[in-house]
């Protein structure tokens, strides 16, 4: 992939820090916006990311920093998917054309890249809570910085920023939220009204007129408190009729808004007099997802999270594997599977597209729930719906789905219900870093009593495992990785597997290695290797990893003396831990055991295949632990 071109900017060349940015004039301003755009489009489309939510944020990101003392006023991003003019205004440009590649800049906030990350983002709803926290802590030490959370619509859903809401609307401490709104549509005589109408409202002689005002009231004897709540109450009718922040008001913010979040004489004007506001604030400004990229407007969607991609034609580019990918056989297969049985139901957080539903949504639509990014309802509400004899599958990401532990624990798992967990993006994410990598369901998973675990060696088992999953009658859940298949052909009738029932691939007396889901054909193909060495490896799919094939593996461990356990996962409680413990409990004695997974460490981000060598999960280092094993 070559790199986006450099391109000469009459105004961002100037632009290293939000310093430079207050010496711009707002025709600077809105010239630099347009190059920022620039900038974001060639670079996401040789490396790919999050571009729509990106190219929506830009002008929002100049008047934040423009307006308010960055970094010394704490700004706080939820999720991250709309930070990067923020990377680029905060002395990162130089640096851009390296957003998430290996040892390059991450695609998300992150603490230890700059000191304008203030607070480390990836999942949703979290900016609001820790803007909170902020604003508690700028209180106990004696500090005046102004605190500001911008988070989006989207995110606004999430059960955590409800909770921030009520929590800090309830402290009145001195904080910001800015709602960054880029769902709804606002004319452009109804941004300009609703702008100037809170430009006056927020302006020093309305704020204190109205506070001079309520403690005239208060001051009259007998009267003046029922005078001053007829006023609020009058004034409260108005307010819900003109603009929709009622609610917020009653959660004790002071609503601003809706602001045209295009126009950065209306952002930069209310912004400057919302600093000078007390108490808890919220600015609501309407964007609009994609700003500035034909493609990306039209279907924001589609260039949410987008791979490498034509800037000319928005295609993305071809893939130099053909075979269709896991997410969307799972989908297919969802749709053929719901089919032919009426109990099945698709539930998932807001991730329609990205989980593959989206044919199953066509096909079967009332039988298809999103409940918004909300992992916890999403679990509770199949768990409901199981109870009722319906079969619910849930597709969550890996890396969301720890968001709902508590809600598998109590309403899924201690109740045996046949909920299915279809958890995608299992394993190695790569680019999108730390935040996102699906390293921790086994072991988070596996400690729970009556829930079955498989784990699919390619595409064509994962249709297997899902037709055994929605008729198991308990708890399930299928990992399955990011991005494309082996490339298999796929049986054309759905079968139903053995329960806990692994399958040998390859047989051998020098070595057994045991894998599971990903890691089997690099395993197979490292024995194969091995083989042509005069080696002898057997290779064992485990397809189960609870419960486990105690027969296959005992047998095995009772003619091979050395094994070799491969995940990609946690080491700690996972699939390796899991083939110990069955040894251990069978007193099994005289061999020798390595597990080979991810250590005890978080990993940061670079493409997978370069996260596989790195972290020695390829065939290269499946074959150099192997022979590692033999020597010793």
């Amino acid at each position: 992939m070559k790199p986006p071109e450099i391109i000469p900017y009459s105004v961002l060349d100037s632009v290293n820090d939000p310093a430079d940015l207050r010496s711009l004039s707002v025709a600077e301003l809105q010239k630099l916006a347009g190059e920022i755009r620039d900038l974001i489009i060639s670079t996401v489309a040789a490396t790919g990311g999050h571009l729509a939510s990106s190219l929506g944020a830009v002008e929002l990101t100049l008047a934040l920093h423009y307006v308010f003392n960055t970094p010394r006023d704490r700004l706080i991003w939820d999720v991250g998917h709309q930070s990067y003019a923020h990377k680029i205004v905060t002395g990162r440009k130089e640096k851009f054309a390296t957003l998430r590649q290996q040892g390059g800049l991450s695609g998300f906030p992150k603490r230890t890249e700059s000191p304008y990350d203030t607070f480390n983002a990836g999942h949703s709803g979290t900016s609001i809570a820790a803007a909170a926290a902020f604003a508690e802590a700028q209180c106990l030490k004696g500090e005046h910085n102004k605190i500001i959370a911008v988070i989006g619509d989207g995110s606004l859903t999430t059960g955590m920023a409800f909770e921030g809401l009520n929590w800090s609307g309830d402290r009145k401490k001195n904080l910001i939220i800015v709602l960054n709104d880029n769902e709804m549509s606002i004319s452009p005589n109804v941004g300009a009204l609703s702008s100037y109408l809170n430009r006056i409202m927020t302006g020093d002689r309305v704020t204190r007129f109205k506070s001079e005002l309520k403690n005239f009231f208060k001051s009259i004897p007998g009267i003046g408190e029922q005078i001053l709540k007829f006023s609020q109450q009058i004034e409260e009718s108005v307010k819900t009729f003109v603009v929709p922040g009622a609610l917020f008001e009653e959660l004790g913010f002071t609503y601003v808004g809706p602001l045209e979040g295009h126009r950065l004489d209306y952002l930069l004007k209310n912004f400057e007099n919302v600093k000078k506001l007390e108490g808890p604030v919220l600015v609501h400004v309407i964007t609009q997802k994609g700003r500035g990229y034909k493609f990306a407007e039209e279907n924001s969607p589609t260039y949410h999270g987008i791979a490498p991609f034509d800037v000319e034609t928005g295609q993305t580019l071809p893939s130099v594997n053909p075979a269709p990918s896991y997410t969307e056989i799972f989908g297919r297969t969802m749709t053929e599977l719901a089919a032919a049985d009426s109990r099945i139901v698709a539930v998932t957080a807001a991730m329609c597209e990205g989980t593959g539903l989206e044919k199953f949504r066509k096909a079967h639509p009332g039988r298809f729930y999103d409940v918004g990014i909300a992992e916890q309802l999403a679990v509770t509400f199949a768990a409901g719906l199981a109870t009722e004899g319906l079969t619910p599958v849930v597709a969550i990401y890996s890396t969301f789905l720890q968001r709902a532990y508590d809600q598998i624990l109590h309403d899924v798992c201690l109740q045996n219900l046949p909920v299915v967990f279809a958890v995608d993006r299992a394993g190695i994410v790569g680019e999108d870093g730390a935040t996102h990598q699906g390293l921790f369901d086994l072991s988070y998973l596996r400690n729970l009593p009556r829930l079955v675990m498989m784990a699919p060696k390619d595409e064509n088992e994962l249709r297997h495992m899902l037709k055994t999953a929605v008729g198991c009658g308990s708890p399930v859940s299928i990992r399955y990785p990011r991005g494309k298949g082996v490339g298999v052909p796929l049986d054309s009738e759905i079968t139903t597997l053995p329960l806990g029932r692994g399958e040998v691939l390859h047989e051998g007396t020098d070595l057994a290695m045991m894998a599971v889901g990903s890691t089997v054909y690099p395993a197979l193909q490292a024995a194969r290797k091995l083989a042509a060495e005069g080696i002898g490896v057997k290779v064992i799919n485990a397809r189960f990893i609870k419960p486990l094939d105690a027969e296959l593996l005992l047998g095995t461990a009772a003619s091979v003396k050395k094994i070799l356990t491969i995940e990609e996962n946690v080491l700690d409680g996972g699939f390796g831990s899991a083939v110990l413990e069955l040894f251990a409990q069978n007193d099994v004695t005289g061999i020798t055991v390595r597990r080979l997974g991810v250590r005890d460490e978080f990993v940061e981000h670079a493409k997978q295949s370069e996260l596989r060598a790195q972290l020695g999960l390829d065939e290269e280092g499946i074959l150099r632990a192997a022979r590692e094993m033999l020597q010793k």
